[in-house]
């Protein structure tokens, strides 16, 4: 029995387990699969993505301070996150993913990267 092409339907040579005739095949395949279906899930992501490059550039050592200004200025959005960490004291630090912030007097915030 010949297998087909996932994506193109043509004749599939090579190995039994092969899906796809080419790479264009699987890319053209995985890209319209896993492609976000809305705008508002693909916008948020984006933005969840950038305020997780700009926490994880301005934090390298783990543990550090920066300015809201510094914040903003890099493009910051404070109103994407993922989650929420309450610590006994009510101490509330918001996270991206692993990289987080801590709001402090001054308009300073100390940014933490969780241990994964």
């Amino acid at each position: 029995m010949q297998k087909q092409c996932l994506e193109c339907g043509d004749k599939i040579v090579g190995r039994i387990d092969k899906k796809f005739c080419s790479d264009g095949c699987r890319n053209a395949y995985n890209n319209r699969v896993n492609k976000d279906s809305k705008n508002l899930i693909r916008n948020t992501n984006n933005r969840l993505r950038k305020n997780y490059r700009i926490l994880e550039s301005l934090n390298p050592d783990k543990k550090t301070r920066t300015s809201r200004a510094k914040l903003i200025e890099s493009g910051f959005d404070f109103n994407y996150f993922t989650s929420i960490y309450t610590t006994k004291a009510q101490t509330i630090y918001y996270f991206v993913y692993d990289q987080g912030y801590l709001e402090l007097e001054g308009g300073y915030y100390a940014l933490v990267k969780r241990d994964s």
